[in-house]
């Protein structure tokens, strides 16, 4: 076979990772099926009723000070990006990443997502808000590293004795850790500043907010373990010993990329302590730390979240109120994923024998069979709406609220499961409290799930299938287990759930994988152009108008109110800019552009989209990165008065004396000029060696000239300098499109032209006029600054050979206008490279294009 190709080994790496994450669930799985040969299940039930309640207040103590040392990663992390914020959010919304994070999968990353849409509200750049991420996962394994180490060293003949291993060996690797620890902080003591790696520079924090990092980690991990240690039974384990463990089954957990590190974390846990402590109160402890410290927290999450939503009315900062709204669907979907998961994990698991037997005093047998099963077969809809909840879809919130409304009587039949009917009553309260924000009316049968979700699922399904084992291993298989219908047989009843959930689930995956994609995307008809230039009223963007080009397909919302534009190259569906018109619409558009083009192979790139519009794309999954700068002017401000603007007064009043006219033609008049217009045009292309410019501009063409107004400057009758412009539906912007003059027209034409057009519309009672954007500019320059702004300030600087950025930007700054950000929203890694690769082909028409001016 040949080799792959760097493309096709990307596309590939989510499944490798699926598959290599697969193996060691499959592998933890079977290894605690080998530490627990020896456990009963009752037994394990025993040691879970024997853990004391103040053993479980004392474990909730040491949750709350892990999830206050946490808070403080937050609080250096922004230190270091140069924000601040009160403690108070940031501590909401630390708690509300861990919250997620620890159960998603590695906490800092998973947690980002959360972080992002908190943080934007308050305005924060993307840009900032990666750069907390980043130093919130780097805190995060430096602080782990000098735990272990620590705990390997302090505890290393006790933790020798457990895994067979000579106590200076244990005690070495502890000792390298620890060591290694200290020459980074003596390094960033001696050095400071920044350094540079693989030719990149990396900013270092201070030697002293490292040292407090350490102290807030050490805090952190050492209550986690807290948590872990006052729920193990009584036994020759020191808290040193159970501190490097712990650290070490986390950091494995978080390698290994699984939700939560669920199976590697017991494994290690069980295989390291079960030599020195019963093996049934060990995974007793186990699962208690897991409820304790992973769904109890998300609970609190969600409470709080139900809070701040029912006092959206009422509370004082609308950008909390918008932080809150932003990070709700995530916790309520996290929340569903949870339950459906806990419904598929009961399915498997009988009921105490005290409630078997009030079930059978008071319920019939079919109705108590047909709970268990249909209840078991909900728990993996729950799972895949969960996803949609995260997206924001409606469909996934009527499917979630009908499943849990479903679910609370089913799980009463079936094991008077009232802890089960609480947390499905929360998860029912979370979602009609945030009803609103599920607006998008994607539907969940029209998406593909991604691979990490399969993975979720998969996990989910292998831990299920290793529980029903476990349970009941002490059964012997007998086809006859099939058609056994008794109130005390649980096996059975377990063995046809553990069906029900698998073909629940393979129906799923048949539906998703199977179906066909949508049709080939085709050129829009006039009556689409039509259709879509109808909608332009709503609008307050003035470059909507490129609509008219005819040149980019057009995707309707379903309701006919809202249009986007985009056009295909290679894997890249690009917009251009935000869907247009009604504000629902607007957002179905978006999500509905995203999954076409997954469900295609593609990446959906929306191109020059403002910085209010980002939380949307995040939604999708999309990440932001910055293109340059839009001048907007200011039209209520802008005049030709004073020292400054001397320049532009004394063009205009040169410009009379020569003799020199201004006027705006109507659209209605423009077909007069057309051919005189076409004349400026091709001589003005000629003069430059330039072509026409396509997709985020106009071209010369007729009708789309003919479609709006044209600004002319005329000298003895004659046209020699015109410009396209067009205006908003709202009738509030305005903005140049095509700009065009003749060779040997007057120095400053453009100048003149411009200030003549701001001061038309500025008369007209226009509140803001658009320059267009200056690509690359406003780009940071800090040493430190993301690899994309390195690689787009090197092409501002040095790039002037295929275009004039420096001066484009000069000339704009002449109207002193209001530089806004613009950005493209696409999937990270090589996506957005290859995207911006995609978009310049696009404009420039080919690869002749591309590298001319």
């Amino acid at each position: 076979m040949p080799p792959a190709s760097p493309g096709r080994l990307a596309r590939l790496k989510p499944v490798i990772i699926a598959v290599i994450a697969l193996a060691i669930v499959g592998l933890s799985v079977l290894a605690l099926s080998r530490l627990l040969s020896g456990v009963v299940y009752d037994d394990l039930i025993a040691a879970i009723e024997d853990t004391s309640w103040s053993s479980v207040g004392l474990a909730l103590i040491f949750t709350a000070g892990s999830f206050l040392a946490l808070s403080i990663y937050d609080v250096h992390a922004l230190g270091f990006a140069g924000v601040r914020l009160p403690y108070r959010l940031v501590a909401l919304a630390s708690f509300c990443a861990y919250a997620v994070g620890n159960i998603a999968g590695f906490g800092p990353l998973t947690g980002g997502s959360v972080r992002y849409r908190f943080y934007s509200p308050f305005g924060m750049e993307p840009e900032t808000i990666a750069k907390v991420v980043a130093y919130v996962a780097a805190a995060f394994g430096f602080g782990l590293a000098f735990v272990a180490g620590a705990g390997l060293t302090i505890a290393g003949p006790d933790l020798a004795a457990l895994i067979g291993m000579s106590g200076g060996m244990v005690r070495g690797i502890g000792l390298i850790m620890l060591a290694g620890v200290a020459a980074v902080v003596l390094f960033t003591a001696v050095r400071g500043g920044s350094v540079t790696v693989f030719g990149r520079v990396v900013a270092l924090p201070t030697a002293r907010d490292i040292l407090a990092q350490l102290i807030a980690t050490s805090a952190d991990v050492g209550c986690a373990a807290g948590v872990l240690y006052v729920l193990l039974p009584a036994g020759d384990v020191s808290f040193p010993t159970v501190l490097a463990v712990f650290s070490v089954a986390i950091g494995a957990g978080v390698l290994s990329h699984l939700p939560g590190g669920v199976g590697i974390f017991e494994t290690i846990v069980v295989g390291a302590l079960g030599t020195r402590l019963p093996v049934d109160g060990v995974i007793s402890a186990l699962l208690l730390y897991r409820i304790v410290y992973y769904v109890v927290p998300l609970i609190v999450a969600v409470a709080a979240m139900i809070v701040g939503e029912a006092r959206r009315a009422t509370a004082a900062s609308p950008a909390l109120t918008a932080a809150v709204s932003g990070i709700a669907p995530i916790l309520t979907g996290t929340l569903a994923i949870v339950l459906g998961a806990m419904l598929v994990f009961s399915g498997v698991t009988p009921p105490a024998d005290t409630r078997l037997d009030l079930m059978n005093a008071f319920l019939p047998l079919p109705l108590v069979e047909g709970a268990h099963f249909v209840g078991s077969v909900i728990g993996v809809f729950l799972i895949v709406a969960g996803r949609g909840l995260v997206h924001r879809l409606d469909g996934a919130f009527w499917l979630t609220l009908a499943m849990a409304a479903l679910s609370i009587p089913l799980a009463l039949l079936k094991a008077l499961a009232i802890g089960e009917a609480v947390l499905l009553g929360v998860l029912i309260v979370a979602l009609l409290t945030s009803r609103p924000l599920y607006s998008r009316p994607a539907s969940l049968l029209h998406d593909r799930l991604s691979v990490a979700w399969w993975l979720c699922i998969a996990s989910i399904l292998a831990l299920a299938a290793g529980i029903l084992v476990f349970v009941y291993k002490e059964v012997p298989y007998s086809h006859d287990l099939w058609w056994q219908f008794e109130m005390s047989a649980a096996a059975p009843r377990s063995l046809r759930a553990a069906v029900g959930i698998g073909l629940a689930t393979a129906a799923v995956a048949a539906w998703l994988l199977t179906r066909p994609p949508p049709g080939r995307i085709g050129p829009p008809d006039a009556d689409d152009v039509a259709r879509a230039v109808a909608i332009l009223p709503r609008s307050a963007r003035a470059a909507a108008n490129l609509v008219r080009m005819g040149d980019k397909s057009l995707l309707f919302s379903d309701g006919g109110d809202a249009f986007l534009m985009y056009v295909k190259r290679g894997r890249s569906w690009i917009s251009l800019g935000d869907p247009v018109g009604a504000e629902a619409g607007r957002r179905e558009l978006a999500w509905r552009f995203v999954e076409t083009a997954r469900e295609h192979g593609g990446r959906a790139v929306f191109y020059e989209v403002p910085a209010e519009s980002l939380s949307l794309y995040a939604d999708a999954g999309l990440s932001a990165f910055k293109l340059g700068e839009e001048a907007v002017v200011d039209l209520a401000a802008f005049d030709i008065k004073g020292t400054r603007r001397g320049n532009l007064r004394n063009a205009l009043n040169k410009a009379e004396r020569d003799g020199i006219v201004f006027e705006v033609v109507p659209p209605e008049g423009v077909p007069a000029m057309l051919d005189e217009l076409a004349a400026v045009s091709a001589n003005w292309l000629e003069a430059r060696k330039a072509r026409e410019k396509t997709f985020s501009m106009g071209a010369f063409e007729p009708d789309y000239v003919a479609s709006q107004p044209v600004a002319v400057l005329k000298r003895d009758g004659r046209i020699f300098a015109f410009a396209t412009l067009m205006v908003s539906g709202d009738g509030r912007e305005a903005a140049i499109d095509l700009m065009r003059f003749l060779p040997k027209s007057p120095n400053g034409t453009m100048e003149l032209l411009f200030t003549r057009v701001l001061l038309h519309f500025k008369a007209a009672g226009f509140s803001a006029f658009s320059l267009g954007m200056a690509p690359l500019a406003g780009l940071s320059d800090s040493p430190m600054a993301p690899l994309w702004h390195k690689l787009g300030r090197a092409a501002f600087e040095h790039g002037n050979a295929f275009y004039n950025f420096h001066g484009l930007r000069a000339f704009k700054t002449k109207f002193d206008p209001v530089w806004q950000q613009r950005y493209m929203a696409v999937a990270g890694g090589l996506n957005p490279l290859l995207a911006l690769a995609d978009v310049t082909f696009v404009i420039s028409g080919g690869l002749k294009g591309a590298v001319s001016k």
